[in-house]
């Protein structure tokens, strides 16, 4: 760990593997295990199931006993509790460790570290910034290693293979390449930079399951194991179960952490995850050239005819990743989410774990042991309300949005799991919930958790701290998930069901009394409520119209969960937008409102932007046409001004091939392309098609192992851009693309994409 004064390695002793078991189960238990000759203790504790079951915890000498000793339990049909909980977490979680922490022990130095021995922990508020090093591996396209470039505050080398290249390099300092004679040569460099630079933190793009695992298979191949971690210790790379190529990497003493894997932990969201495209996105600047095959080859030639140019491609990937995670603050949102949680830094996803974290040591204080996983995979809770739309073009529309529902639900409700153990025994003293669900009104721990993270989001706003309050608000959010997730040893469908159902009823009667004051409500989607209000309005009149609303809303409840439930009511209507022009679109082919899809002109202090939600031009799978063409068609008729030119004229284009350059499908291939065996969808056979090309011309296969495809339609059928030789089929165009972005918006204007059409072809 980092300290203060340097980096520590705490030695904890006298810890036992434990887990429970039922109380009736103690004596076969013992007997079987004293028969195996597994060395064990067999103690009681105050605790009991959720059903009320005393139970015992069984203590084992080391991990290796304990797996032997739940093996012959199991196969004994004994029930086992926390069993899977790991000892080092259990540890951490038990003591209320998350993020930080103070120790006290006696001190060996050791080599790059001091060892701490007889350690007693406690939690603490820790600061201490992290070191970073960025990595990236530039190799053949058979994976031999041409160079390693590195990048941090006060660093940028490249380890290149070959000799000495002397003369000036545009963007390349002096001594920045550090020269090796072959791969091992290269291999142990590293291993010597980064002991002298020791980083607490490496990062990279794909730096998990590509660069380290690739370090460290060629470090196989030359028969040694690469020591990157702290005190020379060997790194390691394991295959997650189930998915070949993807894994973990352990480097002791540091944390490995992937830029794709962070950015959609912190709920980024970009067209793909290529280094090119976010940072383009984030940066404003990024490769040369992002197209593989051209790469690769690139590479390959630099290599052997211009070393100087390599080292800069190689060093500026590096630096493109530490400057992502300088401009997103990855790393303030994952410590943050560390010491929220427990998590570790390079831990990505893991709400159920942090669930846990958080809940299991206040659930034992409170006399109960955690419940398994249930055996059916958990049961579907009903998910969140979403009302039937009214379709129609509107002006000044209204959307008035509930302050993160569902953890005000479970604030205000009191839904809990120790809070439904502890009601179901006093029923007529809890408070109702759904399914047969009632929950106490005093034992429970997730409202408070709850209301800590609020106030503490509330406080990150205030501060304009952008990392802590999204690192809160995906916290807080994932509570609903969590609990009604079969995945969670907490599960239960009437906790899940508690929150859902609840929010349906809160929705329905908030509309109640909107519609109630003269107003519409024309849509309704699992927090938020459309309100239509007169033509007539200013933006300025709307507004007051918008505060109004909700604080009467709000008072309502407040006043409402009083007068039921005696309880304080944490719902919080806000008014969020204001539409100046709004559409909601029918089905396609039907005369129904639609459900989370629609479009609308935003009124901002800033001026008027337009928003779309659901629609082809938010969409990655519908072409640069159809998008632009939507966009385009909503302006006119938000403006009250007659599509039928932009219509025809943008089939005319089209049909003149003048369009052409915006035709491109781009889909992602989410299987090895031998696995799209039942069905060949026209990303697929475009995929094939290019590789077949590429094979006859001696090329690698590009589309075997996922990715992602930009294609054309031609008479032909689909075609790879880089391959296309058939012409375009433009009807296709017509029929998929511009008929179905015109067909949701003309209507509402009083025109017909067919009559139109037909008035343009007969032009041709």
């Amino acid at each position: 760990m980092t300290t203060g004064s340097g980096i520590a390695k705490l030695i904890v002793t006298g810890e036992r593997p434990v887990f429970f078991v039922m109380d009736e189960d103690y004596i076969r238990l013992s007997a079987c295990l004293s028969k195996a000759g597994l060395t064990h203790e067999c103690r009681a504790v105050a605790l009991e199931t959720f059903h009320h079951e005393p139970v015992r915890a069984v203590y084992t000498p080391t991990l290796e006993v304990g797996f032997k000793a739940q093996d012959r339990l199991r196969k004994l049909g004994v029930t086992l509790f926390e069993a899977d909980i790991r000892l080092h977490e259990r540890y951490l979680m038990e003591r209320f460790i998350t993020g930080g922490i103070a120790f006290t022990g006696w001190a060996v130095r050791q080599r790059g570290y001091t060892e701490y021995h007889d350690v007693k922990v406690r939690p603490a508020e820790v600061s201490s910034p992290f070191s970073v090093l960025s990595l990236d591996v530039e190799c053949s396209m058979d994976g031999e290693l041409y160079s390693v470039g590195l990048a941090g505050e006060t660093v940028e080398r490249v380890l290149m293979i070959g000799s000495p290249v002397f003369g000036h390099s545009p963007g390349l300092s002096e001594g920045t390449i550090l020269w090796v004679e072959n791969e091992r040569s290269l291999l142990k460099a590293l291993e010597e930079e980064i002991e002298q630079l020791d980083p607490d933190i490496l990062i990279g793009w794909n730096v998990v399951n590509f660069d380290c695992r690739l370090l460290l298979e060629r470090a196989r191949v030359h028969g040694f194991r690469l020591c990157l971690g702290r005190g020379k210790q060997p790194a390691s790379w394991r295959e997650r179960r189930g998915e070949s190529g993807v894994g973990f990497v352990t480097v002791p003493g540091r944390v490995v952490i992937d830029g794709i894997d962070a950015l959609k932990s912190a709920t980024y969201q970009f067209a793909d995850f290529t280094l090119e495209t976010v940072s383009q996105s984030l940066l404003g600047r990024g490769k040369a050239t992002e197209e593989v095959d051209n790469r690769l080859a690139a590479i390959t030639h630099d290599f052997h005819h211009d070393k100087h140019k390599l080292a800069r491609y190689n060093l500026e990937d590096c630096r493109l990743v530490l400057d992502i995670f300088c401009q997103t603050r990855l790393l303030d949102f994952l410590r943050l989410r560390s010491q929220l949680t427990g998590l570790e830094l390079d831990r990505m996803g893991g709400s159920v774990a942090a669930f846990t974290h958080l809940y299991l040591p206040r659930l034992h204080r409170a006399g109960y042991v955690a419940p398994n996983l249930p055996d059916d995979g958990g049961l579907a809770s009903p998910g969140g309300y979403v009302m039937d739309s009214k379709p129609g073009l509107y002006n000044n529309v209204l959307v008035l949005d509930f302050k993160s529902l569902y953890p005000s639900i479970i604030r205000t409700f009191k839904i809990d799991p120790l809070g439904l153990v502890e009601g179901l025994k006093q029923p007529e003293q809890a408070i109702p919930g759904y399914r047969g669900a009632v929950f106490s009104r005093q034992s429970h721990f997730l409202p408070a958790i709850i209301t800590s993270l609020w106030q503490q989001r509330d406080e990150a706003k205030q501060q304009q701290d952008s990392a802590r309050s999204q690192a809160i608000k995906i916290l807080m959010n994932s509570f609903y998930g969590v609990l009604g997730s079969g995945g969670c040893r907490f599960y239960d469908t009437r906790l899940a069901s508690s929150i859902t159902l609840r929010g349906h009823a809160i929705m329905q009667q908030t509309a109640g009394w909107i519609e109630a004051e003269g107003y519409q409500v024309i849509y309704g989607d699992t927090d938020s409520l459309f309100v239509r209000l007169a033509d007539h309005f200013s933006p300025e009149e709307a507004g007051c119209i918008g505060k109004a609303l909700v604080m009467d809303i709000n008072q309502r409840w407040h006043d409402a969960l009083q007068e039921e439930f005696q309880l304080d009511s944490y719902l919080e209507l806000e008014f969020e937008t204001h539409y100046i022009r709004f559409l909601m679109p029918t089905i396609r082919g039907a005369e129904t409102g639609s459900k989370k899809r629609y479009a609308g002109l935003k009124w901002t202090s800033a001026g008027e932007q337009l928003v779309f939600k659901g629609l082809e031009s938010v969409r990655s799978d519908w072409t640069p046409l159809a998008r632009q063409f939507q966009v385009q068609l909503f302006e006119r008729v938000f403006a009250d001004q007659s599509p039928a030119d932009l219509v025809k004229e943008t089939v005319r284009q089209t049909l003149a091939g003048e369009r052409d350059s915006e035709l491109v499908y781009r889909k992602r291939l989410r299987r090895p392309l031998s696995q799209y065996v039942r069905s060949s969808p026209p990303h697929v056979r475009a995929a094939r098609q290019a590789d077949e090309c590429n094979r006859a011309a001696g090329k690698m296969l590009r589309y075997q192992n996922k990715g992602w495809i930009s294609y054309i339609i031609t008479v032909n059928g689909p075609e790879a851009v880089e391959h296309r030789v058939s012409p375009i089929d433009y009807q296709h165009y017509i029929d998929k693309q511009l008929k179905p972005v015109a067909e949701v918006v003309l209507p509402f204007a009083g025109e017909g994409f067919a009559q139109l059409w037909d008035e343009q072809l007969s032009l041709f």
